[in-house]
């Protein structure tokens, strides 16, 4: 079949080669962007009426809570703290 040089020369060969590197270089690297955009978390932070709502406000507070528990933090502290997280004036928490 190539014996009379009928067959895919060496810049044939060096054309395969470097478009199915590119193909599997663009394969990999789509796959790389779906998954960061999927596994990222979601951007945003508190909605335009004021409070955060959700998974960080309740961490927040319970990171606060636990401050408090350990002693980290006074009591004072504390309420003044949690009214700023849920957006209140410091002596409404009370």
């Amino acid at each position: 079949m190539f014996w009379y040089h009928h067959g895919v020369g060496g810049w044939g060969l060096f054309a395969m080669a470097v478009s199915m590197a590119l193909f599997w270089v663009v394969v990999i690297a789509a796959v790389v962007l779906l998954v960061r955009a999927f596994a990222r978390p979601l951007r945003g932070g508190a909605p335009p009426g004021g409070r955060q709502r959700g998974p960080a406000a309740t961490n927040a507070e319970q990171i606060l809570a636990e401050r408090y528990a350990r002693g980290e933090i006074d009591e004072e502290e504390y309420a003044r703290r949690l009214a700023t997280l849920r957006g209140s004036p410091p002596g409404a928490s009370r």
